[in-house]
């Protein structure tokens, strides 16, 4: 199993392309998985303040042997802490949960109507400043509001962490982060499980001795796009992470984006304030 994985650039920072997404893995779930993934060879880790993880991540960091300038750690302000000074308190509380200094990518979890998005941003460039964080960036933003917070920003937005798997276009979306110089991150990236069955993706993984699970991870990495599968089984870790010893061919990755869908999306959590992209 190799130690050491690509990375992409997004903003003035290095991001390794694959790592590990925490969403559910509460009640202490979070250490032992986070603490195998790093042994596997994971680099890059993310949580959330809503994740209520951050404590156990934290935990794992510390337990591992290793150094915490090898990981890339990312962590998200829920939308309850929006406002200039709540922000940044928020940011200092996450901290002291990680038991780190600083984080290497912060982003804004949702976007929210209120406070007013130039409040938001004028904060998180704050924290930003104050080496807080590394890097700043977005999750589930639209394109359009997307450019608006850039717009809004001193620092680059590093990248868009929003819903992608085969069954969801996020073409505009991806086109418009690299017209910014940014990127987009993958939450759900096996679509809440819901590939491993996939008659095209089962196809394509049986002509490279691959699950159905690593040809999409492999279809998401070929975009430039990074991904965060979360899994509570410590040997899909290791699946996860073998994407790297094998490449889709044109056709085989068209094969894929065609599999989108206009129901696609596994949930609509945005406010009735914001609008999808619809590709």
């Amino acid at each position: 199993m190799p130690h050491s994985i690509p990375d992409i650039r997004a903003g003035d920072v290095a991001m390794p392309v694959i790592g590990l997404g925490t969403w559910q893995l509460d009640d202490g779930a979070a250490q032992p998985l986070v603490e195998k993934a790093l042994e596997l060879g994971y680099r890059h880790i993310d949580t959330a303040q809503a994740y209520r993880n951050e404590q156990d991540v934290g935990a794992a960091l510390a337990a591992t042997g290793v150094p915490r300038d090898e990981i890339f750690l990312t962590t998200k302000v829920w939308v309850d802490q929006f406002a200039q000074g709540d922000l940044q308190r928020s940011v200092e509380g996450s901290l002291k949960r990680l038991k780190a200094p600083q984080v290497d990518l912060l982003l804004l979890h949702w976007p929210k109507p209120k406070p007013a998005l130039a409040e938001t941003m004028a904060a998180l460039n704050d924290v930003h400043a104050r080496g807080l964080t590394r890097a700043i960036g977005l999750s589930n933003f639209p394109s359009a509001l997307m450019a608006k917070a850039q717009a809004a920003s001193d620092a680059p937005i590093a990248t868009n962490q929003v819903e992608y798997h085969p069954y969801l276009s996020q073409k505009t979306l991806i086109a418009k982060a690299k017209a910014m110089g940014s990127t987009i991150t993958a939450w759900s990236p096996l679509a809440q499980g819901k590939v491993a069955d996939d008659p095209v993706l089962v196809e394509i993984g049986e002509a490279h001795g691959k699950t159905a699970g690593q040809v999409t991870l492999r279809w998401q990495v070929q975009q430039g796009v990074a991904t965060i599968p979360r899994t509570r089984n410590p040997g899909r870790l290791a699946e996860n992470f073998d994407i790297f010893d094998f490449a889709l061919s044109e056709e085989e990755m068209a094969r894929i984006f065609a599999l989108a869908r206009p129901d696609g999306r596994l949930g609509n959590w945005l406010d009735p304030a914001f609008a999808w992209d619809v590709d």
